[in-house]
């Protein structure tokens, strides 16, 4: 009976014991979160005292703090994108309006003759329609990014569809005295996409091409391991792999200096479509030209 008696006190204390020090660690484990939640320390939960449901519902809470790290963290990175956003916007509406404005104010004198009056109203038209380009643009780029962005999905001949985009850039390339180098295979080559927004995709990509060219474009069609590609290339001067990494940010200028004709969301339009359709678009910087492949899954 004695030793009965013996083995229950030890178990009871041994069980007293674990308690103690469970309570304790649950105490500890308090603090800890306290001085998280406080911004005291960023350091997650730790234990000091092995319980097989402590270290579980611990390493649940560790779980919950990168997760709600990783939120801030995203919430921070999306307020930073909006602010640049905001403030891009801001820049590229300031500058057409500023012109706008003052011409106009010129306009209100009398003593401007016909002449000048004439030349100050094709400014101040040129500046409205740079402003409606930006507003399309940034108003487009918002649609395209919606989940239920609709797409018409048929067959798309690239071959046939990749000339005729090309045709209605012909005065463009003569402005800038470029004679495209452009390969197109003679078989069909169809993919499944929107029409609309492959020609959109084109389009943005010869806009960019030509707009930045030093001197060479070259356009091609291929196809290959079921892929269809096209890969419109351009000669560039003063691009880094850094302005590489950025192409496809909104607005992003690689001249730093935000001016020019761009809105620089022809390429972040380009790319949101591409990923629309399942398909994808990526750049390459390669011995002094900006290769940019856009890759689709070919139709059998």
């Amino acid at each position: 009976m004695i030793y009965l008696t013996i083995v229950s006190i030890l178990i009871l204390i041994t069980i007293l014991t674990r308690l103690f020090f469970v309570k304790r660690e649950i105490k500890r484990a308090s603090r800890q979160l306290k001085a998280l939640n406080n911004g005291l320390t960023s350091k997650k939960i730790d234990l000091h005292f092995y319980d097989k449901d402590m270290e579980e519902l611990t390493n649940e809470i560790n779980k919950q703090i990168d997760s709600t790290k990783k939120a801030q963290a995203d919430k921070r990175s999306s307020e930073n994108e909006l602010k640049k956003a905001i403030s891009y916007i801001s820049h590229d509406i300031r500058t057409p309006m500023t012109s706008i404005l003052g011409y106009i104010q010129f306009l209100e004198s009398d003593e401007i003759p016909p002449e000048l009056k004439r030349e100050y109203t094709g400014i101040i038209k040129d500046s409205a329609k740079r402003l409606k380009v930006l507003l399309e643009d940034y108003f487009e780029l918002s649609i395209i990014e919606q989940v239920d962005y609709p797409l018409k999905l048929e067959t798309v001949k690239l071959n046939v569809l990749t000339p005729e985009v090309l045709l209605g850039f012909y005065e463009e390339f003569n402005q800038k005295n470029l004679e495209p180098d452009i390969t197109i295979p003679n078989g069909d080559l169809s993919i499944t996409a929107d029409p609309s927004a492959v020609k959109r995709v084109i389009e943005n990509l010869i806009v960019n091409a030509i707009r930045h060219s030093t001197g060479s474009v070259s356009i091609q069609l291929k196809q290959e391991d079921h892929f269809a590609y096209l890969i419109i290339s351009n000669s560039v001067n003063h691009l880094s792999e850094q302005d590489l990494n950025h192409l496809f940010d909104r607005f992003y200028k690689a001249d730093r200096t935000r001016a020019g004709d761009g809105t620089g969301l022809g390429l972040p339009i380009a790319k949101s479509l591409m990923n629309k359709m399942d398909g994808s678009l990526t750049a390459e910087l390669k011995e002094n030209h900006i290769i940019m492949t856009c890759k689709w899954k070919n139709q059998p």
